[in-house]
């Protein structure tokens, strides 16, 4: 996969400040207030730094902790794992694999069949509709 880096000036032009924040300094939304955290609809969640197709609907469950959440992405390598032992706590940081942005944790306390939860920032994703009648404003500034 061919990787997008931009200098921290485009990014700041193609993302609002708070998806700046956590895809470029890997911060985190307040529990509960992301746009996609009860999300139901039938559809595709991109990153929303490059569109990279990232979650999969059909994957996604509550699993109560106020991000949204997944038992998988829809392909391995469109994520990347890096540990991260920020906050005193050891975790897996789950970052998008084209544009390196930071999407949020993995842990190892899910549901079946894979027994993960990819705990991941509303902010940082873009959801697409299968019927296509949802894009949000990111997906068309990126044409796509």
């Amino acid at each position: 996969m061919e990787h997008l880096n931009l200098p921290e000036s485009e990014w700041r032009k193609r993302l609002t400040p708070e998806q700046f924040h956590v895809l470029r300094e890997a911060g985190t939304e307040r529990a509960f207030s992301g746009h996609y955290t009860d999300n139901k609809a039938d559809g595709v969640y991109r990153c929303a730094g490059c569109q990279l197709e990232l979650f999969d609907s059909v994957d996604k469950y509550d699993s109560g902790s106020g991000w949204p959440s997944f038992t998988q992405p829809v392909s391995l390598d469109h994520v990347s794992d890096h540990a991260d032992t920020s906050h005193g706590m050891r975790r897996i940081e789950v970052r998008c694999a084209r544009c390196d942005g930071h999407l949020g944790h993995v842990f190892p306390d899910g549901p079946p069949p894979t027994g993960l939860r990819y705990c991941i920032n509303s902010v940082s994703l873009d959801f697409r509709s299968r019927s296509g009648n949802q894009a949000s404003a990111t997906s068309a500034a990126f044409g796509s």
